[in-house]
């Protein structure tokens, strides 16, 4: 007890700077975004689907750097609980505000709002994208969110392409989450087609022609451009060209400007970003083609069956002395694939990106500790996953007595009692960084983490199944890390090592754990990948597997970072709205939300 005065003290000394702010008529949010459940045609196929704004992907929000933002969430849904997460943006000073229900904030209740708090740091120009953080809501629940440069360009070009891909599917949100957390399994089944931008054609059977549709790109002939692509797939890691255009050079990644890499393709996991610098033909070139639309096609990896589909790019050909050829149908795909891509790439872009600026990389004598983080799939009479043992289940604790799970979000079990519920760093270093009592993964502040991802070959009860390997796109919130690259097999320091030597890492927030192969034994590891972290960032931050599948199936880690001084920087009774599902800080069509601003603690 003694321990924390000086804590309590500290707190009690903000509380005469802090005011509350009633968000009535007068407070005018940067952005407003409302979410809704309708069953609506997308793709020729009729759902049940999780909108924002009404659509799906929603709106793109253009932010700037270095300026606090208020973005005001409505959850329209009249039975259903929501949240936003802002992929890839931290949030350290405003901690209620990561939109992660199993760490940082109670999840909006049914017909009502919050408002978020961010705040966009300088140099964090770049691609990102919003989503839902509750079940299986993200496969539709999102949008781009795109981060503007304060300054000069590091690179030119005459305008801008998002290419925001998702996947469709034929049940909706709460059935496909059933089938997964019940202990009588049903599989989500396979996505019925890509949606890029959200249009796209269902590979399976078309309901509705209307809506049966591929995106078309505009672009001008002798242009640069800049696309941005984002993974918003809900399962599937995909595989992704442009007919006739092969000159790509990425130039971004995960919000991080990188040196020109040259590609002729991409691959991108469930929650990755790139940008590429893209140069359209010149009238000449499109004459001697003779056409001036082309298919952009993308493919599934690592998957069962292969699933292909298609969007257009398609030429404004203003200015040329040519005729623009016949247009591409637009509701139907082509009999034959016009494009032939590589299968897997395991390690794709590793060890070729390179920041464009120094990053600060730390080096490996400046390690103070390494976390392996053992991740595995467990087929048990139930089917979960687990890392190091441990299954994180969003709203299951009496329901799915099999699942590990907490009762509230973890951020707020800290402040109601931080004694009870502040991770041992002791304990958790002679448990293989995991803390047994809270099952969460502590680290100090100034520490540099080494974390290792690897995974290993299913556990089972019958041989059928035992040893099965998925391929994972890991996420983490918060900081970004600097990504080391990844191997098959078992993780070795030397080979790590070797593999680094003469590179820089770039800074990252999503990569790929790749399988290498589709089986292995039981219990053997098959594949891994390596991060380096700066510890700086205080908070309750999740790291977990960007499948959403795997998430709801509880593959997912909770970190706390930082001691109760370095988290609760704020007095318990300042917060209380935040500590109570539907607090007073969640606004609804009776009252106005009350609550601090974070901002004005200059922290």
């Amino acid at each position: 007890m003694i321990f924390f005065l000086p804590i309590l003290a500290c707190l009690l000394s903000l509380a005469t700077a802090l005011t509350q702010h009633v968000h009535d008529a007068s407070f005018i949010p940067d952005a407003v975004l409302h979410v809704t459940a309708k069953n609506v045609s997308a793709g020729g196929v009729y759902r049940l689907t999780t909108l924002v704004n009404g659509t799906s992907p929603g709106p793109t929000l253009h932010l700037p750097e270095n300026k606090v933002i208020w973005i005001r969430v409505y959850n329209d849904m009249p039975d259903k609980n929501t949240t936003m997460h802002w992929h890839g943006l931290s949030q350290a000073a405003y901690p209620f505000s990561d939109g992660t229900p199993l760490a940082s904030q109670w999840p909006i209740p049914p017909l009502h709002f919050f408002d978020y708090e961010l705040q966009l740091e300088k140099g964090s120009a770049g691609t990102y994208f919003y989503h839902s953080h509750v079940g299986f809501q993200a496969s539709s629940a999102t949008g781009a969110l795109i981060v503007k440069d304060s300054g000069k360009l590091p690179y030119q070009y005459h305008g801008e392409r998002i290419v925001h891909i998702t996947e469709l599917w034929n049940q909706s949100d709460s059935i496909i989450e059933r089938g997964l957390t019940n202990t009588t399994f049903k599989w989500s089944g396979e996505s019925l087609a890509f949606m890029v931008n959200g249009n796209g054609i269902s590979n399976y059977s078309v309901a509705d022609p209307s809506t049966a549709s591929v995106d078309v790109i505009d672009v001008k002939p002798s242009r640069s451009y800049r696309f941005r692509f984002i993974g918003g797939t809900a399962l599937s890691l995909v595989a992704m060209a442009f007919e006739n255009h092969t000159n790509l050079e990425v130039i971004e990644a995960d919000g991080s400007y990188t040196k020109p890499t040259p590609t002729e393709f991409l691959q991108i996991g469930n929650g990755q970003r790139y940008s590429v610098l893209f140069k359209t033909k010149s009238c000449k070139e499109l004459k001697t083609l003779g056409k001036t639309d082309f298919y952009f096609q993308i493919e599934t990896r690592e998957r069962p069956a292969m699933n292909r589909d298609y969007a257009i790019l398609r030429y404004s050909t203003d200015g040329c002395s040519i005729k623009p050829s016949s247009a591409l149908p637009t509701n139907a795909y082509p009999k034959k694939a016009p494009l032939t891509l590589p299968p897997t790439v395991n390690g794709f872009l590793d060890y070729k990106l390179k920041p464009l600026k120094d990053n600060n990389f730390p080096t490996c004598k400046e390690v103070t500790r390494r976390v392996t983080i053992n991740m595995q799939q467990v087929l048990d009479g139930y089917i979960l996953w687990q890392d190091n043992n441990v299954s994180w289940v969003q709203d299951s604790f009496d329901t799915l007595p099999h699942l590990t799970t907490p009762r509230k979000p973890y951020l707020v079990s800290l402040y109601e009692n931080e004694t009870a519920y502040l991770p041992s760093y002791t304990a958790a270093v002679k448990n293989a960084g995991v803390d047994p009592e809270t099952q969460t993964f502590p680290a100090k502040i100034g520490e540099v983490v080494e974390i290792i991802l690897q995974n290993y070959g299913a556990r089972a009860i019958d041989n059928e199944t035992a040893g099965g390997l998925d391929a994972h796109p890991w996420h983490a919130h918060g900081k970004h890390f600097y990504d080391l690259g990844a191997g098959p097999g078992k993780w070795s320091a030397d080979v790590m090592e070797q593999q680094l030597h003469g590179t820089t890492p770039v800074l990252r927030d999503t990569t790929m754990v790749y399988r290498y192969n589709a089986t292995t034994q039981p219990n053997q590891a098959s594949g891994w990948r390596a991060w380096r972290l700066r510890i700086e960032e205080p908070g309750v931050w999740m790291i977990h597997c960007h499948t959403l599948q795997h998430m709801i199936m509880g593959m997912q880690t909770v970190w706390v970072m930082g001691d109760a001084k370095d988290i609760l920087t704020v007095p318990k009774l300042e917060v209380e709205g935040f500590l109570t599902y539907g607090g007073n800080v969640y606004g609804n069509a009776t009252h106005h939300p009350t609550r601090i601003h974070f901002s004005e603690l200059g922290l």
